[in-house]
């Protein structure tokens, strides 16, 4: 087992990565048991892992029916994505103005070592950069609401965000957006790296959201019984 994670949060990922894929269809349900038994753990942590995935939207408890899967409507999900990339823009900003000068070269030396994840077409490894790469940017805002705030916004959208980068191949894209924002950051140029981040984190939003999530403008009928999932996180 992953000791940074709990059983729980990996369950928690692994269900959200099959939903947002498709594997597990809107209206399919998730009993407690038939999980328990399939990742081989107790109903301690899918029960813990089926509640943090009703707060990010992406399953509902129904009354008689029990945890069904509810993927978010299209609009919704661009509606999470068009917050997250204010927050995130704002925080590019800020960084740039109250960095300090080893914070800029850690930003810079984080971005320029992803390089290799991305020839390597490391997805995993790919997906942990892309967070600690955005956390930087968070504490360097010097601003820790607004850092709390975009951590937040970012752990509701992070199945979808997770998603692009298989289902769409764009380590590089990603990766070249990142090289925007970090020199608009070490050159100085505020609005620079306000825009450079909002078009980071708008362009999921705006070209590809529906090719990530396989979201519907509508809600679906409910679904027949999801594939085997394909990751068993160890016991």
């Amino acid at each position: 087992m992953d000791e940074k994670r709990t059983l729980a949060e990996q369950l928690r990922d692994t269900l959200a990565e099959q939903i947002v894929t498709g594997e597990r269809l809107p209206g399919a349900r998730l009993d407690e048991a038939d999980l328990a038994e399939t990742f081989g753990m107790s109903r301690t942590p899918v029960r813990e892992a089926l509640k943090a995935l009703a707060g990010i939207g992406l399953v509902e408890y129904r009354p008689h029916r029990g945890v069904l899967v509810a993927l978010p409507t299209t609009r919704r999900i661009e509606e999470m994505f068009e917050v997250m990339a204010e927050v995130e823009a704002t925080c590019a900003r800020l960084a740039t103005l109250r960095m300090t000068a080893p914070e800029r070269r850690e930003l810079a030396a984080v971005h320029d070592a992803a390089l290799t994840l991305v020839k390597d077409g490391d997805l995993t490894g790919y997906a942990a950069f892309n967070n600690d790469f955005h956390d930087l940017i968070y504490r360097g805002s010097k601003n820790d609401f607004l850092a709390e705030t975009a951590w937040a916004t970012r752990r509701r959208v992070l199945p979808f965000r997770r998603s692009q980068f298989r289902v769409l191949g764009r380590l590089h894209d990603s990766h070249a957006e990142h090289d925007r924002v970090v020199q608009a950051i070490l050159s100085g140029d505020a609005a620079g790296a306000e825009a450079a981040m909002r078009g980071h984190v708008g362009k999921v939003t705006i070209v590809s959201v529906g090719q990530v999530t396989g979201a519907r403008p509508e809600p679906v009928p409910a679904a027949t019984s999801p594939a085997r999932p394909a990751i068993r996180p160890a016991k």
